[in-house]
């Protein structure tokens, strides 16, 4: 297979403090990246207005039900498990912590796709667990992902959020409108990776 980070050449690192939308996060205080500001908010019920300049997407699916469902969504969530179970391999299968660097790859046709991505926040809350990551440099796009598990009553629910661009180097910055394509098909497996 071949190595597309190697191939691609990464030179230039993302400004995440001009680029990020500010509004704080509780959950790490802002000490996740210095002065970077999480754009997905996970410990937040209602998302507010994004940056105009990220392609914003909110999803959201039924789990199960019950206090057995909860206790292992929220368990796997905080494992990389909407990932995994979603067709990608993941280096750090232990439990997300803010400032992990994690490298996910994907398979597609020939190719191993690589993305490196950095937890950015953590949320673990009585009826809210999850976190985020931000893309790093060589990555296929720029932006933020964040997957929440949540409940209320006894419905548990997974909501995606993402705030995604181009990349700012080639060949994945041409490829950015077949990455969408891509990026529609990877959340609905993301839907029903924890039922």
């Amino acid at each position: 297979m071949v190595d597309v980070l190697t191939a691609v050449g990464v030179t230039d690192a993302l400004d995440w403090a001009d680029d990020a939308h500010t509004q704080s996060c509780p959950r790490d205080g802002g000490a996740a990246r210095g002065s970077m500001q999480i754009m997905t908010s996970p410990d937040l019920r209602d998302w507010p207005a994004s940056d105009p300049r990220f392609r914003r997407s909110e999803v959201s699916a039924v789990v199960g039900r019950g206090d057995a469902v909860w206790e292992r969504a929220a368990r796997d969530v905080l494992r990389w498990r909407v990932k995994t179970a979603s067709g990608f391999a993941v280096d750090s299968p232990g439990a997300v912590s803010p400032g992990d660097r994690v490298i996910v790859t994907a398979g597609l046709f020939n190719l191993t796709v690589v993305e490196p991505v950095e937890v950015v926040a953590v949320v673990d809350e009585p009826d809210r667990v999850g976190f985020a990551y931000r893309t790093l440099p060589g990555h296929p796009v720029s932006g933020e992902e964040a997957f929440i598990v949540h409940r209320r009553g006894d419905e548990v629910r997974l909501t995606v959020r993402s705030l995604t661009r181009a990349a700012p180097q080639q060949p994945w910055r041409a490829l950015y409108p077949l990455l969408r394509v891509a990026q529609l098909v990877a959340r609905r497996r993301y839907l029903r990776s924890l039922r």
